[in-house]
């Protein structure tokens, strides 16, 4: 599995914590363990040029999915395709005003998108109720269990 992850904001953060919890989804959600995943780090001025061009939508944003091959999560006995999964762009000074207003650390935050990003990638959306409920519950489950699984490393 190929997870690279970019930091061009000037924000330092735990990049192999990043990457560990991607992986941990991955294995999760049955992504081919040949799927490639990137994780961007993006300043302020770099998301807002993103979140006006892709989305039409002022300022900037805490996370954006670029999906590639429309991959979707597999089963235990059929995993996803391998492929490349997209792009997760985050930006660290937005996640920080919203660790800051939910009460942790930007880390947390940090996990949070990047399991949110992934989930978008693997076509899960939050447009409709029943998809937020679904959506959501399944982030939550990554999040658990990845502390968990990071806590026993």
């Amino acid at each position: 599995m190929s997870i690279e992850i970019n930091n061009e904001s000037t924000i330092e953060v735990d990049e192999s914590a990043l990457q560990r919890l991607a992986a941990y989804a991955f294995d999760i959600l049955h992504v081919h363990p040949d799927a490639e995943l990137a994780i961007v780090l993006v300043d302020e001025a770099a998301m807002e040029q993103l979140h006006v061009q892709w989305m039409d939508e002022p300022g900037p944003t805490d996370v954006l999915s670029f999906p590639m091959d429309e991959l979707r999560p597999g089963t235990e006995e059929e995993p996803s395709p391998a492929g490349l999964l997209g792009d997760v762009v985050l930006c660290p000074q937005v996640a920080q005003v919203q660790a800051e207003t939910a009460g942790h650390t930007l880390q947390d935050e940090l996990l949070l998108l990047t399991t949110h990003g992934i989930l978008h990638l693997l076509g899960f959306d939050h447009a409709e109720p029943a998809e937020e409920r679904e959506m959501f519950a399944i982030q939550r489950d990554i999040l658990v269990g990845f502390g968990r699984y990071d806590r026993q490393r």
